[in-house]
């Protein structure tokens, strides 16, 4: 007995360091990629766009984002209307580089619905442009040291940040969708988030009275995901039902709920996020939701564990303008891994 219990504890415990040395090579591939793909892009730039684009890493615009149009937040980068083709299609490798396939393709869809947004409002106030978004990068990408770039527009705003070739974060990371679900015209029936609103909905469906009662906290929805655009978050009220209070086929939904996040990025960030949820303690995760769960209807949720917060709120636009967020509260912007690199350096 003792045998076959100290066999399965080193079977574990290789298990364990092949998935660790498995996710430090993704993550030095996907640095790698990224590094390879903003240089070519900075490259590509004539002197006064790459002004535009390029920040240093220690610049105060890296932690500035948000999710609204740019007449109402003014940005600063490179749009992809200031671009040759060829400066654009090094752009998109640059996206691409850090999403998988479902991401960019999310990440386009969402900026294709200005075209969607441009015919509802043939005269309103704000520009309706597909090709508005900006690319920044801070620093010098390269295996050494710490470097980040940022893509953002009107219900866009992703942040990577790389250290030493080998740690990627990936947050905040906020997408829109305004319609979420279109309505009319030749794109009728597209919904962008399909997956956040579709896995959410069958989660607290499946709940049983109970469960139901600690996971809704209120009858109607927030106009808006809580923690804005706020460079620093603190945890929410820990409120919702608990995974631990959930049977195996909830917290597999659960979990669908935190995938359909998690799935935008490159496969190796997304296992990394994974891993370290896992670490924290997936029974301490709760969620929660506010608003009739009815398709259709106004309704908010958030997904919460110790380390990590997912927002989405669908109430703007009478239920049909979506808001959705990650945040890491000791990892946005990279902070984490930061502080882990001084701390290597320091000794």
């Amino acid at each position: 007995m003792r045998l076959l219990q100290s066999s399965r504890l080193l079977l574990a415990l290789v298990v364990v360091s092949l998935s660790v040395v498995t996710a430090m090579v993704a993550a030095e591939r996907s640095a790698s990629t990224m590094a390879t793909a903003a240089n070519r892009f900075l490259e590509s730039l004539t002197p006064d766009q790459r002004a535009q684009a390029a920040f240093t890493f220690e610049s105060d615009e890296r932690t500035q984002w948000h999710f609204i149009p740019t007449e109402m937040f003014p940005r600063k980068g490179l749009t992809l209307k200031a671009m040759t083709d060829a400066q654009r299609a090094r752009a998109h490798d640059l996206l691409s580089a850090g999403l998988s396939q479902r991401g960019y393709l999310t990440a386009t869809a969402i900026m294709d619905l200005e075209t969607v947004l441009r015919a509802l409002e043939p005269n309103g106030r704000l520009v309706r442009d597909p090709e508005t978004y900006l690319f920044s990068v801070f620093g010098t990408p390269s295996p050494d040291g710490a470097w980040g770039w940022r893509f953002e527009g009107h219900h866009m705003s992703m942040h990577f940040t790389v250290v030493d070739g080998n740690a990627v974060s990936a947050s905040p990371y906020f997408f829109g969708s305004n319609p979420a679900q279109v309505r009319t015209g030749p794109k009728a029936g597209l919904r962008v988030l399909r997956e956040r609103e579709d896995a959410a909905r069958a989660l607290v469906t499946a709940l049983d009275a109970s469960q139901r009662s600690a996971a809704i906290l209120e009858d109607v929805a927030p106009d808006d995901i809580l923690t804005g655009a706020e460079v620093d978050i603190d945890p929410l009220s820990p409120v919702g039902v608990q995974a631990s209070a959930l049977n195996a086929t909830q917290r597999e939904l659960l979990l669908e709920v935190v995938g359909a996040y998690t799935s935008i990025m490159a496969s190796d960030i997304a296992a990394e996020r994974m891993a370290s949820i896992r670490d924290a303690g997936l029974a301490n995760i709760t969620f929660a939701w506010a608003g009739p769960t009815e398709r259709g209807e106004q309704h908010y949720y958030r997904v919460q564990g110790p380390t990590f917060l997912i927002e989405y709120d669908n109430f703007q636009g009478d239920g049909n303008h979506v808001h959705s967020v990650w945040r890491d509260f000791n990892g946005d912007f990279g902070r984490d891994l930061l502080r882990e690199h001084l701390q290597a350096s320091a000794h």
